[in-house]
């Protein structure tokens, strides 16, 4: 019989009368990469807290393998963990920080040195197991966390914003580092962030938070193509989110939506009428301002008042000028309710 390898079931915790996290549930199956996704104060490294044993939960349970760790210490939970502060020791080598936990653990000083010098390898450290953290990189210091959280082999990964204090580029070469030792190892983990870009190139599941509860779950790409509030829409992807009124003539909102979003892609833009034959909603709308995004300009349209986010390959496709008129052609699929 099959059952998750993580289940965070109705987890409650306040501070005094604050209630932090109100009734959180979520499964987690063994091997994936989960992340918790939220803005700064949505509880999601609270959550985190709680299943590494550092905080006690006012209520709920949290089952590991089958297990009920409510009440086990951290040390019992074999629970492996990075945060945002690396927390090296300072007056410790590479070696000797990543060695740590198996010396605690009594584990013969021949094996230590094996696996010591394996995990370095496998972060892309070993050549700097003499060093000490002040003479690494931030990349390589993270690196250097990761490695130390791994050797001792944890059930489960929980990873606290360890990116959020590197630069744009080098993050993102940690993070493809980080998924591939995650998938060749196979360790269960669980990736804290508010960066939704992030949480989407790394994730085989996010679950949204808001205000210390979950707003919405699902892998990537639901996520990101159906989100179901006005909060999920707003915080994942640059969607439009405009009051159901505004196609009320034109589509069949489902009753109770107040609000309908629209990604900035699913706006078609062109200098010409379309063919209205094809289905869907058309607008007239003027350019208003355009900014580079990458490798799509993204247009601010006013139509009638309203403010539409569409999007265009720089391609080869002429420019838009501000002031220009514009046809707008949405397929009534990618306009989404929202509740």
């Amino acid at each position: 019989m099959s059952y998750p390898y993580i289940e965070i079931i109705n987890i409650h915790k306040s501070y005094g009368s604050f209630e932090a996290l109100k009734g959180v549930s979520l499964e987690i199956e063994r091997g994936s990469l989960v992340t918790l996704l939220g803005p700064s104060g949505c509880e999601k490294s609270t959550l985190l807290r709680c299943l590494a044993g550092l905080e006690t939960v006012t209520e709920g349970q949290i089952v590991l393998d089958a297990q009920d760790v409510t009440g086990f210490s951290p040390r019992e939970r074999n629970i492996g963990m990075v945060f945002q502060q690396y927390s090296l020791f300072p007056t410790m080598t590479v070696e000797k920080n990543v060695a740590f936990g198996l010396e605690v653990a009594h584990v013969p000083k021949k094996r230590i040195r094996e696996q010591v010098a394996e995990m370095l390898e496998i972060v892309g450290l070993g050549d700097f197991a003499r060093r000490y953290p002040a003479q690494l990189s931030g990349g390589q210091q993270q690196r250097a966390a990761l490695a130390r959280a791994l050797v001792t082999n944890p059930k489960v990964l929980l990873l606290d914003e360890p990116l959020s204090a590197i630069d744009a580029q080098l993050r993102k070469s940690l993070q493809s580092e980080i998924r591939r030792i995650q998938k060749e190892r196979g360790i269960t983990t669980i990736f804290v962030t508010h960066d939704q870009e992030e949480a989407m190139v790394m994730s085989d599941r996010i679950y949204l938070f808001n205000v210390g509860r979950i707003e919405q779950f699902g892998t990537p790409v639901e996520m990101y193509t159906h989100p179901t509030t006005k909060f999920a829409a707003s915080f994942i992807g640059s969607y439009n989110i405009l009051d159901a009124s505004f196609f009320s003539d034109r589509i069949a909102v489902p009753s109770g939506c107040t609000s309908v979003a629209i990604r900035p892609e699913a706006v078609h833009i062109s200098s010409v009428p379309f063919d209205h034959t094809q289905g869907g909603v058309y607008l007239e709308g003027v350019i208003r301002d355009s900014i580079p995004h990458g490798d799509v300009v993204r247009y601010s349209i006013d139509v009638g008042g309203t403010e539409l986010k569409g999007e265009i390959l720089f391609d080869n496709q002429a420019l838009l000028e501000n002031g220009q008129a514009v046809n707008l052609s949405i397929s009534a699929r990618d306009i989404l309710p929202l509740h």
